[in-house]
């Protein structure tokens, strides 16, 4: 965090980010306890985690559009504002004894469809804050934090605090929102740069400022804006290929992932007693790989380091389809979380080396919307195979997607350019 090329702003945006997931990860263990208090019917406890599943697919097209409409800092805290607010009221709720599950359902869809347009102007506002070359780090340490934070401090933390107040993670969760909001309200982003000439040729992609992009926009409908950043995406073929390979590997994870507690109990034997360790060995993983991905963007250069996190993801994967044992289990999926974290940090980074800085955050939408619609899907599917012939196909069907996923993306990525190089050879396109 102290490194010259980040600097204070980048500070003081990684610790609202850090802030926030804190406060989510008391919130949403706090949000499945107490819905398990309330009732025990199955659907009404899935309808929570759908209510929280559908706005990012509903509204995150247009929570890129306002992100890029608006000004990014003023919006994260105004954002971060309402999101203390409406926890702050169920935190009222929950300690009357008023809450039910409707009041969960809708709180957790509002809560997630606030998220879309923070997480928009979150990506878009940090090449204003540090310097292209430092988008790795600065992804990498972004990551690591909320880690941290969240598979450290808050979810362990969650359970305690519930049991002294079924309110108290609630109220700690207003907290760190409106700190998140202070701290990004302090933020002084620099002007946005000229668009990089490495997208699609467009007109009016190239030097237009953010206020005269506001200022467009303010003539034509939300929706066309959203859309722009949608044909951009299509335009560009590396990021809407791998984009679109994404979603296969999300379909892969999530598949995974849904299954996870039956799969290391039942496959890898992994007691009841030490789920909590191999879940943390996880976390290790994640956090290993979040700190090495700007050391491995420098020493290999962001694409090759994205190819070789591929094939490396899906020895882990396979290697975890082959475990029978708790700790080579556990080390092939921590290898795993390391690499998704490494391939997130680098990724992130690239889109915003190459996304012109006033679509930045329609595009980054599009693409969080794309990768992560597949992930229902493959929860589901690993559902209902789980149950027709066990959770152990699981792991090896996930394998198989993810290594189709990888060729697929090596082929596209080995045949990318970097920025560094287009910026030599101004007529090179996607």
């Amino acid at each position: 965090m102290t490194a010259p090329l980040l600097g204070r702003d980048y500070r003081l945006l990684w610790s609202a980010a850090v802030a926030s997931r804190f406060g989510d990860s008391l919130r949403t263990p706090a949000l499945a306890l107490l819905a398990a208090t309330l009732t025990r019917d199955p659907r009404a406890i899935a309808a929570v985690t759908v209510a929280g599943q559908l706005p990012p697919l509903l509204f995150g097209l247009l929570g890129g559009a306002y992100a890029d409409r608006w000004d990014r800092r003023r919006t994260m805290a105004a954002v971060d504002g309402l999101r203390a607010g409406l926890v702050a009221a169920l935190a009222v709720l929950v300690a009357s004894g008023r809450a039910g599950m409707a009041a969960l359902a809708v709180a957790t869809f509002l809560l997630a469809t606030l998220a879309t347009v923070f997480d928009a102007a979150s990506f878009a506002v940090l090449p204003s804050i540090v310097a292209p070359a430092a988008l790795p780090t600065a992804n990498g340490r972004l990551q690591a934090g909320t880690t941290v934070a969240g598979g450290f401090l808050g979810a362990p933390l969650a359970g305690l605090l519930f049991a002294v107040s079924a309110a108290l993670p609630f109220t700690l969760d207003a907290l760190t929102f409106a700190a998140a909001a202070l701290l990004a309200l302090s933020l002084h982003p620099a002007p946005l740069p000229r668009s990089p000439s490495c997208g699609p040729d467009r007109p009016g992609d190239q030097g237009r400022s953010e206020r005269h992009s506001r200022r467009i926009g303010t003539k034509r409908g939300v929706w066309r804006e959203a859309w722009e950043g949608v044909r951009w995406l299509r335009g560009d073929r590396v990021l809407w290929r791998v984009t679109v390979l994404s979603a296969g590997s999300n379909l892969a994870i999530s598949g995974v992932m849904a299954v996870l507690v039956l799969y290391a109990l039942e496959v890898l034997r992994v007691p009841a007693a030490a789920y909590g360790l191999f879940m943390a060995g996880v976390v290790v993983g994640g956090l290993v790989g979040a700190l090495g991905a700007g050391r491995l963007a420098v020493r290999f250069g962001t694409l090759p380091a994205l190819r070789g996190v591929l094939v490396g993801q899906t020895v882990a994967l396979a290697g975890f389809a082959l475990a029978r044992h708790p700790v080579t289990g556990g080390l092939a999926l921590a290898c795993f979380a390391a690499g998704t974290s490494v391939w997130n940090s680098l990724w992130s980074a690239y889109g915003q080396q190459h996304v012109p800085a006033e679509l930045l955050g329609r595009v980054g939408a599009a693409r969080r919307m794309v990768a992560l619609a597949s992930a229902p899907v493959g929860a589901a599917a690993a559902g209902l195979a789980g149950q027709a012939y066990g959770v152990a196909p699981v792991g090896w069907a996930a394998a198989g997607v993810f290594a189709l996923v990888t060729a697929g993306a090596w082929r596209i990525l080995r045949g990318a350019r970097s920025i560094a190089e287009r910026r030599t050879d101004p007529v090179a396109r996607p």
